[in-house]
């Protein structure tokens, strides 16, 4: 995924189907400098992660 459309997801509210490591997860910010997004699985917010965003795979 690149930036830019991280950061349309972010902005929009909505929750594509968006997989890190064959998980589902919920993208919470994401920091254009760093290239970094803040997820965390959908089955459990609790672990939430700082991840590269050209890690994540929108399907």
């Amino acid at each position: 995924m690149n930036i830019q459309r991280a950061q349309e997801i972010t902005q929009s509210g909505e929750i594509p189907n968006i997989m890190f490591n064959g998980k589902r997860v919920y993208i919470q910010h994401v920091d254009p400098d760093k290239k970094t997004a803040r997820i965390y699985p959908l089955d459990d917010p609790e672990k939430e992660q700082e991840v590269s965003v050209t890690d994540l795979i929108e399907h």
